[in-house]
């Protein structure tokens, strides 16, 4: 992903008015990112932790989507999958992370909804940047690295699509 800024990410968001967008918490130092290694651009909300946000190069352009999650702490025995990285993780290491939809559907309380990485480092998982904690971690695959990647951004994209991309 290029380095973007916060004026861009703020631009970006099709799931959300100019002005929730505006109040936004954007990560602080956008500059120090790795940039390379990133496929999207996810946090979490420090104030608010049941809101995350995501923005993502699609088509020639940046989208971002607004989304929520449950805060709620599973047991450290039960394992989890996430839907774009295909990573384990333990306890409370995926969410199901919920989007309202763009547009008018969205404006009348329809979402979507996806199961992620609760921290949205999916893009350090596949290229091993990161391990997660507790009893997770990834499966020995015969798809090399850049296999993987395209896959995490197809299931990523296929989520996005339902929120409603812009054509």
């Amino acid at each position: 992903m290029k380095a973007v800024t916060e004026r861009d990410i703020r631009a970006s968001f099709i799931n959300c008015s100019k002005g929730e967008a505006a109040r936004l918490a954007v990560p602080p130092d956008l500059a120090a990112l790795p940039w390379d290694d990133l496929d999207f651009l996810g946090w979490r909300e420090p104030s608010a932790p049941d809101r995350a946000n995501l923005v993502t190069e699609h088509a020639g352009r940046l989208v971002g989507v607004a989304l929520s999650h449950p805060s709620r702490r599973r047991g450290l025995l039960q394992r989890s999958m996430c839907s774009v990285c295909l990573t384990t993780h333990s306890g409370s290491g995926v969410s199901l992370m919920t989007a309202r939809l763009a547009g008018k559907a969205g404006r009348e309380g329809n979402s979507v909804g996806i199961y992620m990485c609760t921290d949205l480092a999916c893009s350090l998982y596949v290229r091993g940047k990161r391990v997660p904690e507790g009893v997770g971690g990834r499966f020995e695959e015969s798809l090399g690295l850049e296999e993987q990647v395209g896959r995490a951004a197809g299931n990523l994209g296929a989520f996005l699509a339902k929120v409603g991309l812009p054509r």
